[in-house]
């Protein structure tokens, strides 16, 4: 798609969106009386609003994940990052996106607060992508395409050939949620967006990075979509707390966490498989095993009275029978299979 088509796309409103701007955007020193926003004059140290470009975080991103800064949205969280999509791109009552099923449940929920309709494709038996569903499903008025690689919650990262082929043959942005990118052995799509004008992916400092109390999300795009992404946002959208210590944090390297997490990541799944309740252990690339097991309800409320919290996707579609299990340390990974193996089946 090229950038033309992707303009195209965008909402009427939006395109013609004069956004919120402050006078700290025309001014460009770090130094001044600043009387403009209204503020305190005592300091606290949080006295001043925070930078809503976030351009300190944003240059140590694109050092750490080597994109240029103005490829990079930091988000409230992912969520504020699939939010945007639909503010964006997709008009309420009219317009519709196409998702994966099973698959991360924001992307629905995201789609009902804006109202856009859902088209559902189900995904194959093993979790497989269904290349030519994804596109048939598209319509005149389908804006976005939501693939998670790897997948929550069947674990498993679809080929980067699949991914690419929906991207360059989709009538749409085509987004691609790789929060769980670290654990897994494919590479980033994100070294792609400035070829590919209608790819959004998605990651965050929750998982691998372990910031999910600082509600830290990523996109990275062409930066003519950034820059609609910004302009739509909320202008002060990431506190200067987390901006703060978000930097801080990216100083220290995550790299002997992935290898241990990725380790027991197979040892459990090697555990797992050995139990009587358990039926079946789909491959996983994320920080978390899917398992389909012989009572997945009872099983879940052993587990809770033993003060283990997994989750339960016994209802979800496509996931029937099944639990999700986070791979935590070695001892709560053990103690969670103490648990499974005094099952009575």
């Amino acid at each position: 798609m090229t950038l033309e088509q992707v303009r195209a796309l965008v909402r009427p409103n939006i395109a013609r969106l004069t956004p919120y701007s402050t006078a700290r955007d025309e001014y460009k020193g770090t130094l001044g009386i600043f009387l403009d926003a209204n503020e305190s004059p005592y300091s606290t140290g949080y006295n001043r609003y925070p930078d809503p470009h976030q351009k300190a975080l944003k240059q140590r991103l694109s050092e750490i994940k080597g994109v240029p800064v103005e490829s990079i949205f930091v988000g409230n969280g992912s969520d504020e990052a699939i939010d945007l999509v639909f503010r964006v791109f997709c008009t309420p009552g009219v317009d519709n996106v196409v998702a994966i099923e099973p698959s991360y449940g924001m992307y629905a929920v995201c789609a009902a607060i804006n109202d856009v309709a859902v088209r559902g494709v189900a995904l194959g038996e093993d979790f497989s992508l269904p290349v030519d569903a994804v596109l048939a499903a598209c319509d005149a008025h389908t804006k976005a395409i939501f693939l998670c690689s790897p997948n929550n919650p069947s674990g498993n990262a679809f080929a980067r050939e699949d991914l690419l082929y929906i991207v360059r043959n989709a009538p749409a942005m085509v987004v691609v949620d790789e929060a769980y990118i670290d654990f897994c052995d494919q590479p980033s799509l994100r070294f792609e967006v400035e070829k590919e004008p209608n790819l959004v992916v998605y990651q965050t400092l929750s998982k691998a990075w372990g910031l999910a109390g600082l509600r830290l999300g990523l996109a990275f795009a062409h930066p003519e979509v950034i820059a609609r992404m910004s302009q739509v946002k909320y202008p002060y959208n990431i506190s200067a707390l987390t901006q703060k210590t978000v930097i801080k944090a990216l100083e220290s390297p995550i790299d002997a966490q992935v290898k241990e997490i990725v380790a027991e990541r197979a040892r459990v799944a090697r555990e797992l498989k050995s139990l009587p309740c358990v039926l079946k252990v789909y491959l996983s690339q994320a920080n978390f095993l899917l398992v389909k097991v012989t009572d997945a309800d009872a099983l879940y409320d052993l587990l809770v009275s033993r003060g283990v919290i997994v989750r339960n996707r016994n209802k979800v579609k496509g996931c029937a029978g099944c639990l999700r299990i986070t791979i935590g340390l070695k001892e709560e990974n053990d103690q969670m299979l103490d648990v499974l193996k005094n099952f009575k089946v």
